[in-house]
């Protein structure tokens, strides 16, 4: 049977149910010490003075690292290399506090207890030196620049003449629309493990890249690279904050050489809020002109967000708009404020999350103005090719996803009028939008080794964030190698395994996937050829080419008598496995095609007139994003999305106090995130076609998409149902309410 695509249960889901998958705040080393970070109170200035001779005296105390006492790092910790590869980090070489919530010191004891108590004592001894923040969006905006980079990708495009294309047509808009902070609160925090043997350094990191932190800890610290070893098993979530390598580790590092013992850092929950990344606000300025036909004539998207006063970070929300329909005159551009603040990160779909919101809702607003079918718009101004490259689709069945979304939803009986669909006194309202994220793929190499006893090892140094690298891993190299899931482990997150990237940009599956099917190949071929040329083999001189592997057995195809267990084979091999390793990349495909994936997502929304409260009744989601690898943990991906477009348009905000520059609901009991009452019906299909460009697999990513469109579908939809046309996420009461 072909493992891939099968619904098969996580290999790794009985560890976790049953507690026995160990995360990087469980690691227990001996005499291993416990580190506690204290952050500022305040969001700009210097540290006066800071005495911890008292703190220093506390019972079980042995280290306080200040900017006074921390080691020093090449360079005052500022590494030569760009961010996101290296960020702007805070390492105690100066007094300076840029932001709130900033660490400033770290207190070290004998146990976690003792490390708190301290901590926090010392963070009411320190004296600033307070300087007033600029901490307000508003007054920055007339400073608003453009970066110099933006992860690779042109800061502003343009393609036809955009002042005469948004002249034409009979259907004008000109909106704003808001997104607001937002964080990315995984349900484990950030920690850290570190221990140092002599010039050798060992992080257990909760990390979405062990390559990507073993490197930008060497570069900072100023040690080689091999000296540094990265352990990951299991990641509770990351979302994008734990995409680079913070503060918080290196300090971890840092106070482990100091104390000469092992050292274990684990943020609070509040100390989430700032240190480790955030999705910024946004302002997004859209104008679109269209025909009677609803054919798109101009259109221009101009993006303002927010970023630290020591990093550039770009939310890059006009990316969707560049290639998602058919617009002969367009114009989109971004721009960034500098606040004191915590520098911005990776979040969920960076870019197109926000984008579509802004895109799609306006996408909606056009086609009212036209008393068109919203679903009819977008279907009418498809892109046939990537309208900004000029280039052809690698595989694109967006109009698929339109049908089947809309059949499974009901479209068709949509009343279009808003405020004209009911349940009682309950106002009913059905929105769509478009979903879409680019398919990423990057090198990665991978180690299969098939054992004496017939199972089979294969290992990339990936990561596991929940998402079900484990099990589809597994199931890619057993299908390669003919054996059954059940006989091959699959190992990753660590450091001293072949190399694979960060799992960001939707982008592990596909490029890790290659690797594993690579090695996997090579092994089976070896396998075969060991066989074939030993003479205990009842396969010996059969042709390679006639022998295959099925079910952990060699057999002939034209004698199925010829036949024998892998087991078999490594036994005779004096027990030594058989193994081989692969190292695959991408070529030129990127300057052939276009690589993205697509949805259709379409809601309902039943929404109190009186109150206004909304709730989302059900979500149907169509999705093209290649070949799926296991339908059960890719539903589980898609859904997760989903909820997460969900929490974005009605609940999650980071109310920030622009007094103090701090946030004031830096908590999961006030920073409001879906639960399941909030999430009632969620459709999900997922399209068949593999993409025939992007890999030998054809797969593409999914950790992304399902959230894109999500926001706006629901705005849409909440439109319908009151008339009221929500620009600022999130879509509370009170803006409902008008």
């Amino acid at each position: 049977m072909i493992a891939m695509g099968q619904p098969i249960d996580r290999v790794d889901g009985y560890a976790k149910v049953t507690g026995q998958a160990k995360y990087s705040g469980d690691v227990v080393e001996p005499k291993m010490a416990y580190a506690v970070l204290v952050t500022s109170t305040i969001a700009r200035g210097t540290i006066a003075s800071i005495d911890t001779r008292g703190i220093e005296a506390m019972p079980g105390v042995l280290f306080v690292m200040t900017h006074l006492t921390a080691m020093r790092l090449p360079n005052g910790g500022v590494p030569d290399a760009q961010p996101p590869a290296v960020r702007r980090l805070t390492l105690l070489q100066d007094d300076r506090v840029r932001y709130a919530n900033e660490p400033v010191a770290v207190v070290v004891a004998e146990t976690l207890e003792r490390a708190t108590d301290a901590a926090h004592t010392l963070q009411r001894a320190i004296v600033y030196r307070a300087d007033k923040p600029d901490t307000s969006f508003d007054e920055a905006m007339a400073h608003a620049y453009p970066p110099p980079v933006m992860l690779g990708r042109p800061v502003n495009s343009q393609r036809g003449d955009v002042t005469a294309g948004l002249a034409q047509g009979s259907a004008h808009l000109d909106a704003v629309y808001t997104t607001p902070y937002e964080h990315h609160n995984p349900m484990e925090p950030h920690a850290t493990m570190a221990r140092w043997d002599g010039p050798d350094l060992t992080l257990y990191d909760s990390t979405q890249g062990i390559s990507a932190t073993q490197n930008a800890v060497a570069i900072t610290l100023g040690i080689p690279v091999k000296n540094v070893r990265v352990v990951c098993p299991f990641v509770g979530g990351g979302f994008g904050c734990k995409g680079s390598a913070w503060s918080h580790t290196v300090l971890a590092a840092m106070a482990a050489r100091q104390v000469g013992r092992p050292v274990r850092l684990v943020l609070e929950r509040p100390q989430m809020f700032g240190p480790i990344g955030n999705r910024p606000p946004t302002r997004q300025h859209m104008q679109v002109a269209a025909q009677p036909d609803g054919t798109l004539t101009g259109m221009r998207h101009d993006t303002v967000s927010v970023t630290s006063t020591f990093e550039d970070w770009t939310e890059t929300s006009a990316i969707a708009s560049r290639m998602l329909y058919q617009v002969p005159n367009q114009a989109t551009t971004h721009k960034l404020v500098k606040l004191d603040v915590g520098t911005p990160t990776f979040t969920r779909a960076p870019g197109e999350a926000t984008g579509t919101f802004a895109l799609e809702s306006a996408m909606d607003e056009v086609a009212y103005r036209l008393s068109m079918d919203p679903l009819a718009l977008r279907r009418h101004n498809d892109a046939p090719m990537e309208p900004q490259l000029h280039l052809p689709w690698s595989s694109k069945h967006l109009d698929e996803c339109y049908r089947v979304g809309a059949e499974r939803f009901g479209w068709s009986r949509r009343v279009a009028a808003p405020r004209s669909m009911r349940d009682g006194n309950v106002l009913i309202g059905q929105g769509m939008a478009t979903a879409t994220y680019p398919a990423n793929r990057s090198g990665a190499s991978a180690l299969v080794r098939i054992l004496p006893d017939g199972t089979a090892v294969a290992a990339s140094g990936t990561q596991e964030l929940g998402t079900g690298t484990y099990t589809v891993m597994a199931q890619v190299a057993a299908d390669a190698l003919g054996f059954p899931v059940s006989k091959v482990q699959f190992q990753l997150g660590d450091s001293h395994l072949p190399h694979a990237p960060s799992s960001g940009g939707s982008q592990s599956a596909a490029s890790v996937s290659p690797a594993v099917r690579a090695a996997g190949l090579a092994a089976r071929d070896a396998l075969i050829a060991r066989a074939v040329g030993d003479s205990g083999s009842p396969l010996h001189g059969v042709t390679p080419s006639d022998v295959t592997v099925e079910n952990g057995w060699l057999v002939s195809t034209s004698d199925a008598n010829k036949r024998e267990p892998a087991a078999a084979v490594v036994a005779r091999n004096e027990g030594k496995p058989i193994e081989a390793t692969a190292n695959v990349a991408p070529g030129g495909e990127k300057k052939e095609y276009a690589f993205h994936s697509f949805g259709a997502v379409f809601a309902e929304v039943r929404v109190d007139p009186d109150f206004g409260t909304v709730r989302v009744a059900r979500v149907v989601g169509v999705y093209d994003v290649g070949t799926i690898l296991n339908e059960k943990t890719a539903h589980s991906q898609l859904m997760g999305g989903i909820v997460w477009g969900i929490g974005a348009a009605l609940t999650e905000a980071s109310e920030l106090d622009e007094r103090f520059g701090r946030y004031t609901n830096a908590n999961l009991a006030e920073y409001h995130v879906p639960v399941n009452a909030d999430v009632q019906e969620i459709d999900l299909t997922m399209l068949s076609h593999g993409d025939p460009q992007i890999n030998p697999l054809g797969v593409r990513g999914i950790g992304e998409i399902g959230i894109t469109g999500v926001s706006a579908a629901i705005a849409n939809a909440v439109y319908h149902a009151t008339g009221v046309r929500v620009r600022d996420l999130p879509i509370t009461l009170d803006k409902v309410m008008g």
